[in-house]
């Protein structure tokens, strides 16, 4: 196959050197033979666990790292497309000219005779509009069809829940999801007096699905919100594992009791610096 060395030494070769990278890389006569034997299954987890690690360098406003998870999302696009090429699929510039197709189409108030003044709420929903003739043009007949079974657990169910209610299937209003979550509640209670563990998961999981609705209602991507929470959690227990240090224990060495008194007391120090 060969490849342009001097393309791939150029420093500032920008998007044609990372292709030909790619390329080179998957020679296969001169290339990687770990690179060589991938093809897009065994790529996949390394393109999700990337999209995570763009998040979290979002989260912590790391700019320098995000430049560099970026660079390594864009790799996993690199990766597949080449792979696909080689096997006369698509290429690259497919994929870009149909993302570009896809935006340009998706915004005819910025691209097409629409007026612009509109609101984010309206914006909203013409591309859910736009998105539904979409897959009626490829001939999904399912409402809820094309919903990538790979997403996480509660990014799915958002997504499941607003394709529904765009049909009509949905609350009207918060009390009503708020009845469910008690209705829920008690189905587990007495899910776990059972001691059937697979019912138990089972109501679990309803209760999760509800709590996920709950954010939709609340404007609330849950998603987020537990990437916050968790990010919350873990500040306030290296408080504690930091503050029991100090008396020279370790948190299996306290209780309890001892713990939770130091999860109120940065609980109070966070409230008091929020002020």
């Amino acid at each position: 196959m060969g490849y342009n060395e001097k393309l791939i030494n150029d420093e500032q070769g920008g998007m044609a050197r990372l292709l030909e990278v790619m390329r080179a890389l998957r020679d296969p006569e001169k290339g990687c033979s770990w690179d060589i034997e991938q093809d897009f299954a065994s790529i996949a987890p390394y393109t999700i666990e990337e999209a995570y690690e763009v998040a979290d360098a979002i989260e912590r406003k790391d700019w320098s790292e995000l430049k560099n998870e970026l660079g390594d999302l864009l790799l996993q696009t690199v990766y597949h497309t080449q792979i696909a090429s080689e096997a006369a699929l698509f290429t690259f510039d497919d994929v870009a000219n149909s993302i570009s197709d896809k935006m340009v189409a998706r915004h005819p108030h910025v691209f097409g005779a629409e007026s612009r003044d509109k609101s984010t709420e309206q914006q909203t929903a013409d591309w859910e509009s736009i998105k539904a003739k979409e897959r009626a043009m490829r001939a999904k007949q399912g409402v809820l069809e094309d919903v990538a079974l790979a997403l996480p657990a509660l990014m799915r169910a958002a997504k499941l829940q607003t394709r529904a209610a765009r049909v009509g299937f949905d609350w009207p209003n918060i009390s009503q999801v708020l009845d469910k979550i008690q209705e829920e509640t008690q189905e587990l209670i007495e899910a776990k007096q059972t001691l059937d563990q697979n019912k138990v998961v089972e109501e679990y999981g309803d209760l999760l699905f509800v709590f996920v609705n709950l954010g939709r209602h609340l404007k609330v991507n849950a998603e987020e919100a537990l990437r916050a929470a968790n990010t919350k959690f873990t500040r306030r227990f290296q408080y504690i594992e930091d503050e029991l240090a100090k008396q020279g224990l370790s948190p299996e060495q306290s209780n309890l009791n001892d713990m939770d008194k130091l999860w109120n007391d940065v609980k109070e120090v966070e409230r008091n610096g929020a002020k």
